[in-house]
């Protein structure tokens, strides 16, 4: 399913009429603040819609993407976007976003550099560390490394930030509420913790979408048809997600409400709680992204 079918059109009218009464609240992004997006990709999309889902004028926004399709997308939501930055300093602007892939930065970097006196640079590219990116601009800007999760496409993500000592408060403010458009916001004290954080809520809905095909294998295994046992194993995990972020309970203790001593639910605990189960796999897989996430940055 494209980003489109999920957030646009009538998509717009679903999970974005949920999350807009919470975004319009009074906020410091004032309207008149000017966003440049480098990136219309999934992500960049998703931010644009969360944006304009919390009243933000398509005009306070412009959007640079090499891509025909992207700026097709972004004419579509009445804003501006063009090939290239363009012009010996670029678009006046006050916040850079830059939602390009990895191996784009270094280009992206080298057309905004000139906005570094005065815009703060959020950036949402996988791996970048605030040194990176502060090579590719100036050693005194004002920047903001961030990694959202896919859920953002539909409101409901969450996105660990970290800044450098040259940003302001009032600059970590604009890219908090910039990035709580599309979900939850943490901010991190080191660094060093966005290797966890990729591990854990960046990778993490992987982890969750392959719960939800071994539960849909399982249940046709059991002898359900392949469309039921797909809606029962999507409503459960949505369902029980949704349980315990309301909760106030630790999820511990919400799986011990559900398991009755010797019943079916035990029995299956007793499989997944064994030597060499669950938890000692999530463990190793979460570990096994962290280092990899620690080796792509050093490249």
């Amino acid at each position: 399913m494209t980003l489109e079918r999920i957030v646009g059109g009538e998509g717009l009218d679903a999970p974005w009429a949920m999350i807009a009464p919470r975004l319009r609240e009074d906020t410091v992004l004032g309207r008149d603040t000017r966003v440049l997006l480098i990136g219309f990709g999934n992500m960049g999309q998703a931010l644009a819609r969360g944006w304009l889902a919390r009243g933000r004028a398509p005009g306070s926004i412009r959007v640079v993407d090499t891509a025909a399709e992207a700026r097709a997308a972004a004419t579509k939501l009445e804003i501006v976007a063009s090939e290239r930055v363009g012009g010996d300093s670029g678009p006046a602007a006050d916040v850079v976003v830059l939602a390009v892939k990895p191996n784009q930065v270094v280009a992206a970097l080298a057309e905004v550099a000139t906005l570094a006196r005065a815009a703060v640079f959020l950036s949402i590219a996988a791996g970048k560390t605030l040194a990176q990116l502060a090579a590719g601009l100036t050693a005194r800007a004002a920047i903001v490394r961030a990694m959202p999760n896919t859920p953002a496409a539909i409101g409901q993500g969450i996105t660990a930030l970290v800044a450098n000592s040259s940003t302001a408060p009032a600059q970590r403010e604009l890219c908090e509420e910039l990035l709580a458009a599309v979900g939850a916001t943490a901010w991190l004290d080191d660094e060093s913790d966005m290797d966890a954080v990729t591990a854990l809520s960046g990778s993490g809905p992987a982890y969750v979408f392959l719960l939800i095909e071994c539960l849909e294998r399982a249940g046709v295994d059991a002898g359900l048809a392949p469309d039921l046992a797909r809606r029962l194993a999507v409503a459960t995990v949505a369902g029980a997600g949704t349980y315990a972020a309301v909760a106030t309970d630790a999820p511990a203790e919400l799986r011990r409400r559900v398991t009755s001593p010797g019943g079916t639910t035990q029995a299956a605990l007793d499989v997944l709680g064994a030597e060499h189960g669950l938890a000692e796999l999530i463990g190793r897989a979460v570990r096994a992204a962290a280092k990899r996430s620690r080796e792509l940055s050093a490249l």
